[in-house]
């Protein structure tokens, strides 16, 4: 029996092998001119812990299953954003990107073992139905998430057009659980809305960072501008809620507004495919589409009239590049309150049968050098929260296992962000108490409340502070 499992034990550490030929061990070991040698007594522990629960486990388990949950364990023991994505979740996260699916329009993560809403997308059930960032989703349906992955949470709550679930929330603030049923909706993100606030003010609200994020920008852009009767005063970039997205979208974001070749943000990791500098320029955000330059023919004063970037604890990681990087230039005014603190680069790396792993490879930092990863965007004039709101903002830094620094030392970073952080001779208002929510929604045929406060003091800043912020070159 001994010399049948011994050779069980084999079997699966030549699979295994296997495993880590097709994930690139390979290639990375030619990157590096040290061989990486194969943890052979992990490798033992490992098959006998398979052989135990083929044998001995209270049912039987497909060596599938075991494999696969392996593998999950694996990448999410690393850090909250490193996953596997079997075949239904590789396919989502690729129809995702392109601006629909099916779901409830929240973007969410990992605490615990339960599931916390980092924002909900506008526009979707979730934020009609009042989910807000930091809610924690302890069940989905009558079933308690405690346990599950975050992949096979996302999938429960994706599903079908029409079809309801219920979730049970547990708030901050609140006495009892909160359970909403949320009706699953196609997502069709509209990535960028903007009107004219009044003559002279232009607002751009980007929500989700997509393949047609700046050209969908640059559109309004060039409309806006024409809409207006003579010279623009000052632009407002809100990223509040933007929980992130594709690279190459804040890339071309930031370009709209920034000289051209300027730096956006750059990465550094282990590898040097994933140490790269992003700049103002096409070829980083035009992926191969040089010809179609949808920033070329913007009006030149799109890059110096006076700009604000609205920010809250629901700007996430493509959204903090681009605060960073209008920050660092001195291009714009970030106001509001501190930014998640995604400042992550993950990987997606195909495997065979239509699966893939997201791997963390990399950090980003600003132009000046500073790491977004765990402390976010500091605003140059911070806002309040609201009453109701505060204490509830999940951070990355609440995240388990979450990333920490330690590329510079605390006195860089402390250098880094006095230099960046401009001081301004403008008080904001106080923030009104707690107001009913009915009269923070925009009315029927508007994107933004006349009750926005946040606006409202960039409206203020802007207005008052006309001042040149013009784009400086690092």
């Amino acid at each position: 029996m001994r010399n049948k499992f011994s050779q069980f034990g084999l079997i699966v550490v030549g699979v295994l092998i296997g495993v880590a030929i097709s994930l690139n061990f390979s290639a990375v070991a030619q990157r590096d001119s040290s061989a990486l040698p194969l943890p052979i007594e992990e490798l033992r522990a490992f098959t006998e812990v398979f052989g135990r629960v083929k044998s001995d486990y209270v049912e039987p388990v497909e060596d599938k299953k075991l494999i696969t949950e392996a593998i999950n364990g694996m990448l999410t023991g690393l850090d909250p954003h490193s996953a596997y994505l079997d075949q239904e979740a590789f396919r989502e996260l690729q129809v995702g990107t392109q601006g629909e699916f099916g779901g409830l329009g929240i973007e969410v993560g990992m605490e615990d073992g339960f599931v916390k809403v980092v924002s909900p997308i506008d526009d979707s059930p979730a934020s009609r139905a009042g989910v807000k960032s930091g809610d924690l989703i302890v069940k989905l349906d009558d079933t308690s998430v405690k346990g599950m992955t975050l992949n096979d949470a996302v999938k429960r709550m994706r599903g079908k057009p029409n079809t309801n679930i219920t979730l049970t929330i547990v708030r901050k603030g609140e006495t009892k659980p909160v359970v909403v049923t949320l009706t699953r909706a196609v997502i069709k993100i509209q990535s960028v809305k903007s009107k004219l606030i009044e003559p002279g003010i232009a607002y751009f609200r980007v929500s989700q960072f997509q393949e047609q994020t700046g050209e969908s920008l640059a559109r309004a852009i060039d409309t806006l501008f024409k809409q207006n009767q003579g010279a623009m005063k000052g632009i407002v970039l809100d990223l509040r809620n933007d929980p992130g997205g594709l690279l190459n979208g804040a890339v071309a974001v930031s370009a709209a507004f920034l000289p051209q070749n300027a730096l956006v943000v750059y990465t550094d990791g282990r590898t040097e495919d994933a140490r790269m500098k992003l700049n103002a320029s096409p070829e980083h955000y035009l992926r191969g589409r040089l010809k179609d330059d949808y920033l070329k023919k913007l009006p030149a004063e799109v890059k110096s009239v006076p700009m604000v970037v609205l920010v809250n604890g629901g700007s996430a990681s493509a959204s903090e590049i681009v605060a960073g990087a209008l920050q660092d230039h001195q291009r714009a005014v970030v106001m509001g309150q501190q930014t998640f603190g995604k400042g992550s680069v993950q990987t997606i790396l195909p495997l065979g049968n239509n699966t893939a792993i997201k791997l963390t490879t990399a950090r980003y930092y600003t132009p000046s050098g500073r790491s977004i990863q765990a402390k976010g965007i500091t605003p140059d004039i911070p806002l309040e929260d609201a009453v109701s709101d505060r204490g509830l903002k999940l951070r990355e830094a609440d995240l388990t296992k979450h990333l920490i620094d330690s590329a510079t030392t605390d006195k860089d970073k402390d250098k880094a962000v006095a230099t960046a952080v401009q001081k301004f001779n403008f008080k904001p208002t106080p923030r009104p108490q707690d107001v009913d929510e009915k009269t923070l929604k925009p009315e029927p045929g508007e994107i933004v409340s006349k009750n926005d406060y946040e606006l409202n003091e960039a409206v203020s800043f802007l207005k008052t502070r006309g001042t040149a912020t013009t784009a400086k070159v690092n």
